[in-house]
């Protein structure tokens, strides 16, 4: 039988039990290992796996992937693999959630490759609200991270265009938000804050200001040339807002799943599709970011857009836009965790801006390059 999202509760409405802490009942607060993952307790999996109707449990696992504030196990039991999650404090809304989930059943029910949502034991619903937190069971796949093959480069450009067809007309009794690193505020903001949060130590302040300007200037710039073509005329709709390798699976070189619906806007679907084109082209390595070369891979960006063309047409108008929605996303997604937090990640934040200001100046210079490819 497919569930439906139950009908979310307030956190400031929910029953007693609902609003025991978790510390109040497994001493969760301690679970935390020594990278500063969240852990699962025994007495937390105990009560919450008894709300599914699973069979008899084999083996439970922990799941060391993905935020380290929202603890995940694997769950081996009679009737399958599961994956159990906790949703991290700050992403736990549940009207959000509800949202992500009636989006997750949508597509489910179209055959869109994603993990399916498992209900709960009594009353089928795809969100467990327990000890003022939300858990989620997903079925488990099997799966390799993406490896820079063409076939699947292809397959990930065609299954975002599947996916912005399939939600063309897509209705949610839930509001989603709007807003994305297009012309966005919060970017420009963040590009006046971060200068702030970089270690003076390391770096010549007055070099610093030129990096940020260089930034801020070319993001304005990019902003402009988008909306030069149009796009804030274009028609909105749902979008995923977080396409990249990490949020799919593949087998021989197809997705066979797409995961974390959490960011699930309005928006205009290039968006989506020129964030998804950097992020399947752009080069990186490891170690130090200054040794990363600035150029992204045309053969793995043409090869994206075609896919996504494959689902779906492309406009020319959009076309045109896709290198300014390119320098607009690779920046939004620099500054926003360095004028948070000074770093990216693990890594420095004012090395990652310089090899950022590289990758722009790149796609500036050959931006009419990049859209003669998709021509």
């Amino acid at each position: 039988m497919t569930q439906t999202p139950n009908q979310p509760v307030d956190p400031s409405a929910a029953s007693s039990g609902a609003a025991v802490g978790l510390s109040n009942i497994t001493g969760l607060s301690a679970l935390v290992a020594p990278d500063g993952r969240e852990l699962f307790s025994a007495p937390e999996l105990a009560i919450v796996l008894s709300h599914y109707d699973i069979g008899i449990i084999r083996r439970i696992h922990p799941y060391n992937r993905g935020s380290r504030k929202a603890p995940k196990a694997l769950i081996e039991s009679e009737q399958g693999v599961y994956l159990l999650k906790r949703r991290a404090r700050g992403r736990d809304d549940p009207y959000k959630v509800a949202l992500a989930h009636t989006l997750q059943l949508f597509l489910a029910g179209r055959q869109f490759p994603l993990p399916h949502l498992l209900g709960t034991r009594n009353d089928n619903n795809s969100m467990l609200q327990l000890f003022s937190a939300i858990y989620e069971m997903f079925e488990y796949i099997h799966g390799q991270a993406y490896d820079g093959d063409l076939n699947a480069t292809f397959d990930s450009g065609r299954v975002l265009g599947l996916y912005h067809k399939l939600l063309l007309d897509f209705q949610s009794p839930y509001t989603p938000p709007a807003g994305n690193y297009h012309n966005s505020e919060q970017v420009r903001n963040a590009l006046l804050v971060a200068p702030g949060n970089i270690n003076k130590s390391e770096v010549d302040p007055e070099e610093a200001a030129q990096t940020l300007g260089f930034l801020n200037q070319s993001y304005i710039q990019a902003a402009d040339k988008a909306e030069a073509v149009g796009m804030s005329s274009w028609p909105m709709q749902i979008v995923h807002a977080d396409w990249h390798p990490g949020n799919m699976l593949f087998q021989d070189n197809r997705v066979v799943a797409v995961i974390d619906y959490d960011s699930t806007r309005m928006g205009q679907r290039v968006t989506d599709l020129a964030n998804g084109a950097l992020q399947f082209s752009i080069v990186g390595g490891s170690g130090d970011p200054s040794q990363w070369p600035a150029y992204l891979d045309n053969t793995r960006f043409k090869r994206f857009i075609r896919g996504y063309e494959a689902a779906t047409p492309i406009s020319e108008a959009e076309i045109q836009a896709i290198p300014w929605l390119m320098i607009q996303a690779l920046i939004a997604e620099a500054v926003l965790p360095i004028a948070a937090t000074g770093t990216i990640g693990r890594l420095k934040g004012y090395p990652f801006l310089k090899t950022v200001v590289r990758k722009v100046e790149w796609i500036q210079k050959n931006a009419q390059d990049l859209m003669d490819v998709i021509a």
